[in-house]
Formats: C-alpha cells, sequence, structure tokens
C-alpha cells in the first residue's frame, strides 16, 4: 500500500470521525456510534480494528434501541464509500452484528444499504474488479440471509402464538412436540440449500487470496459456510425421523429432493475447500472434514417412495364400481390408474322364470303386408313399402294351431 494512499484514507477517517462528533442526537443517530462504526470499517486495508468491532456488538447487546441508530451509521458510511476496503469492512460488520442473535437484529429484513453494484472509484476497474467481485457477492448472501433471518423469526413467532390459543383453547399440548409442519420444515430446509449456493459463489482470487482483508474476510465466510451446512445436515436428520415414523409420498418425494441437493453440495463443498487451499486462503490443518450425506438415507427414501406409490396404485386399481344400467344389465366400470385408462365392460344377465308372456302369430306377421295393426284409422291407409317388391317371399298364413312352447328349463 502506497504511503499517499494510507494517508489520504487516514484523514477521509478522521473528518468522518469529526463529522460524525458535531452531528445532532436524535433516536436515528448516535454520534459516538457512528465514530465506533467509522474506526471499525477505516481506510487500512493491512489492519481490521477487532476492537472496536466489538466495542459495537457490545452495543447491540445492551439495547435494542441502539439498533436503529447502528443501521443508520452502517447505511450511510456504505453508501457514502467508493472503496472496496471499507466496503469489505461493512460486510464483515453487518455478518458478526447477524451471528449476535438479536431479536431486535433478526427483525432488520433486508439490508438498508446496496452494494449489489459496486465498483471501486480509487483505482482501474482492471486492478480492481476481483475485489468489487468478492464484495457484490458477499453482500448478495448478507442481503438475502437478512431477510431470511426475519422470515424465520416471523414464523416461529406465529407457531408460538397457534399454540398458545391452543392450549387456550383447552387441548392438552403438555405431551406434544412443538414442531413445525414437515412441510414447513422442508421448505425451511430448501432456503438453507438456496444460502448455501451463494456462500459457495463468494470465492478468492489468485492474486487476491493473499491479501490480508480478504484472507481475515474468507474466515467469517468459511465458518458461515459450515455453520449452514451444519444447520443443513441436522435438519435433514430430524426430517428423517419423522419420515420413518409416518412415511407419506409427497413428504417423501421433497425430501428425497432436499437429500439428493446436500449430497451435491457436500461435494461442492469439498472442492471449494480444495480451491482456497490451493489458493493459499486455507491451511490444511485449518479445515475440518466435511461430513457427507449418508448414500443408504437416499435409498431409505426411494423405498418408501416405491412402497407408497405401489400401495396407491393396488388400492385404485381395486376400486369396481358396480352400477345398474337403465335396461338392467350389469356394468362393471374398472378404473385403472396404472394404465391411465377407464375400461367398461357389459355382463348380461340370465333369468330363469315360470312367468312365460304368448304373443299371437297373426299379430306379429301381419303388420310385414298390412301394416301394425293398432286399431286406429291411420292402419287402414297405410301402405306397405315392401309389398310391390318382386324379391319379398309371398306371404303364407300359417295354420291355427296351439302353439307349442319351446323348452328353456331343460337341458
Amino acid at each position: 500500500m502506497k504511503l499517499w494512499k494510507k494517508a489520504a484514507g487516514l484523514i477521509k477517517d478522521r473528518n468522518s470521525i469529526w463529522a460524525a462528533s458535531i452531528s445532532r442526537r436524535t433516536s436515528y443517530r448516535n454520534p459516538d456510534l457512528e465514530s465506533i462504526v467509522i474506526k471499525a470499517t477505516s481506510h487500512d486495508e493491512l489492519h481490521v480494528d477487532y476492537k472496536n468491532f466489538h466495542r459495537v456488538y457490545q452495543w447491540v447487546r445492551t439495547s435494542p434501541v441502539y439498533v436503529k441508530p447502528l443501521l443508520y451509521a452502517i447505511s450511510s458510511r456504505m453508501e457514502k464509500t467508493r472503496s472496496w476496503v471499507v466496503a469489505l469492512k461493512g460486510l464483515m460488520l453487518m455478518h458478526g452484528i447477524f451471528c449476535c442473535k438479536i431479536p431486535a437484529v433478526q427483525r432488520i429484513g433486508r439490508l438498508p444499504f446496496d452494494l449489489s453494484n459496486f465498483t471501486n472509484g480509487h483505482s482501474r476497474p482492471s486492478k480492481t474488479w476481483a475485489y468489487d467481485a468478492f464484495v457484490r457477492a458477499y453482500f448478495t448472501y448478507l442481503d438475502q440471509r437478512s431477510a431470511f433471518l426475519q422470515e424465520t423469526a416471523t414464523s416461529a413467532v406465529a407457531f408460538k402464538k397457534q399454540l398458545g390459543r391452543l392450549q387456550g383453547g383447552g387441548l392438552d399440548l403438555q405431551h406434544a412436540e412443538e414442531e413445525p409442519p414437515l412441510t414447513e420444515e422442508l421448505v425451511k430446509l430448501r432456503k438453507w440449500q438456496a444460502s448455501m449456493d451463494m456462500l459457495l459463489e463468494i470465492r478468492p482470487n489468485l492474486g487476491t487470496a493473499k491479501v490480508y482483508l480478504v484472507f481475515e474476510a474468507m474466515i467469517c465466510i468459511l465458518t458461515e459456510i459450515f455453520d449452514v451446512y451444519s444447520r443443513i445436515c441436522k435438519g435433514i436428520a430430524r426430517v428423517l425421523l419423522r419420515i420413518y415414523a409416518a412415511p407419506g409420498k409427497e413428504e417423501a418425494l421433497m425430501t428425497l429432493a432436499v437429500v439428493q441437493k446436500a449430497a451435491m453440495q457436500g461435494q461442492e463443498l469439498e472442492m471449494y475447500l480444495e480451491f482456497c487451499r490451493d489458493l493459499g486462503a486455507l491451511g490444511s490443518s485449518e479445515c475440518p472434514k466435511v461430513k457427507q450425506i449418508p448414500e443408504e438415507d437416499i435409498k431409505d427414501l426411494e423405498r418408501i417412495i416405491r412402497e407408497a406409490g405401489d400401495d396407491a396404485v393396488k388400492e385404485k386399481r381395486e376400486e369396481i364400481v358396480e352400477k345398474e344400467s337403465d335396461g338392467g344389465d350389469l356394468l362393471i366400470v374398472v378404473d385403472d390408474h396404472h394404465d391411465k385408462r377407464t375400461t367398461k365392460k357389459k355382463v348380461f344377465k340370465t333369468i330363469i322364470t315360470d312367468k312365460w308372456e304368448v304373443f299371437p302369430e297373426d299379430d306379429t306377421i301381419s303388420w310385414v303386408s298390412t301394416g301394425y295393426n293398432d286399431g286406429s284409422a291411420a292402419a287402414a291407409d297405410y301402405n306397405n313399402p315392401f309389398a310391390s317388391s318382386s324379391n319379398l317371399m309371398p306371404h303364407v298364413a300359417p295354420a291355427h294351431t296351439k302353439p307349442v312352447l319351446p323348452d328353456l328349463i331343460s337341458f
């Protein structure tokens, strides 16, 4: 770092501290806290003032009243700077504030400043593009992490209120497990996995990995990576216990996708750590071993899904609906869900009875030549359209004999 550049940064920091000290104290501005934030985010890229970092954390833990002045101090500092050093220190400070696990911090939501298009303004882009990309990737993760913290805190409060209402209504929940629904737990795991993907995108460059400030930031990022990966593994273990206790196809399908994604992220994490070791940003003795998702868990989930699917198909294929048709025929409707088609079979019934109805032969045949004899006036005017055809056989009236009934009973 050149001497003139260091001196210029020192002058800027002193001017900012002086301007903050004479500022007016309000509900969202605290001159003392602003001075501490400026010292913690100085322009010196060869030094990180962890003493002032911890002083900021103490202010936050003291009372939630200081959260608003702190956010104002950090956001005003981030919006004014065009130095990647100040921007990266500000992100590290904000990351540490999230780790304090203060309820007021968890309700912040999206970050009050925007570094998604950050570019360094004190050097040529060809020299600082790697630092700019590092800052933008770091900001993207922290911004989404802050929004996720707010969503998690809101859902937790809503779940506790719902339990309170159930207990107030006289329902005994002493032996019930106070845990959210399985689907909600799986959705939360997916969001943690999305956060893991964004963390793995924060990569130093070969020329930036050995810079002191980037090296310190990588310690924060690697700590966060292992924390998020540990949350994912623990969440999957809880979900698997619930799946094995009460297997369901829909939940098992969602769990299988989460487990497969976690297995893939475990392999990506190993490659990421190997990349950091090759760049010198991580020592071999400083890296713990990555715990992979067992292959047996994936096979068990696939078995549960397969068995649940077979049971469902078996139940659906056995659904036979019997309906009586209008003519008295029996219809058997088989709904085959496996082949995605519906088959209707018509089954004729054999009726055995001793009550027979006799039709006179003259009435059944005479309509061919004279028309249908219904006793009406129209029957006399009826003309047979086939009477003039030479192809018709002549009609011979049968002898009036006693009809012989066929024997339909004996075989």
